[in-house]
């Protein structure tokens, strides 16, 4: 009984954020809508057992790829009025869509009710376990390729902005090494104040 409340908590809240993120007139506040949507989405993930999922829904979109866009709309001068121009445009596009992704909903839906069964898993099943032990065997070499893609990824992202400032005071070791005892300190004669 109380899973199947919070499933429909989780679930009208999941609709009404993913309806505000369309219709939000600014892009920030659209963005913080997907955020909130991708938070209830991982709780109906957790709801159906599936912890991963719902960990790299949150650590990946909502903590990585959230972030970076709230960051790009926030930098941007976002022009509104010329976003806006382009909705009736796209309006027909967007429905077929809408309609291609509920006809495919409807037939997921369709075939749990009245089509195949899930497998049964023992109760001490987890399906992190399974992913890793495939992911690791299977297709380590394929996860190891991705790995150093990504690793050169982030250092070729961060050798392209580095840029060296005027402003900035460095120290060179290679000419502190080579300062003298006789450099380091000089002692100037000043005369005594008189009044």
């Amino acid at each position: 009984m109380f899973e199947t409340a919070l499933f429909y908590v989780l679930a009208a809240v999941l609709l009404a954020s993913g309806l505000r993120v369309i219709t939000a007139r600014n892009p920030v506040h659209g963005a913080l809508f997907l955020v909130l949507a991708f938070f209830n989405a991982a709780g109906l993930w957790l709801l159906l057992g599936a912890e991963f999922l719902a960990i790299a829904l949150v650590v990946v979109y909502v903590g990585a790829v959230m972030v970076l866009f709230l960051f790009v709309v926030m930098m941007l001068d976002i022009n509104l009025e010329r976003v806006r121009e382009g909705f009736w445009r796209n309006l027909p596009l967007a429905l077929v869509v809408a309609v291609i992704m509920l006809f495919e909903m409807v037939g997921v839906l369709a075939n749990r009710i009245y089509g195949a069964t899930p497998r049964p898993v023992p109760l001490d099943y987890s399906n992190t376990r399974a992913l890793g032990r495939v992911l690791y065997t299977d297709y380590l070499f394929a996860f190891e390729t991705a790995a150093v893609i990504l690793l050169v990824a982030i250092i070729a992202a961060i050798s392209l902005t580095l840029r060296r400032r005027k402003d900035t005071r460095a120290q060179d070791p290679s000419i502190q090494v080579l300062a003298k005892k006789s450099e380091r300190v000089r002692l100037v004669s000043m005369p005594a104040e008189t009044e």
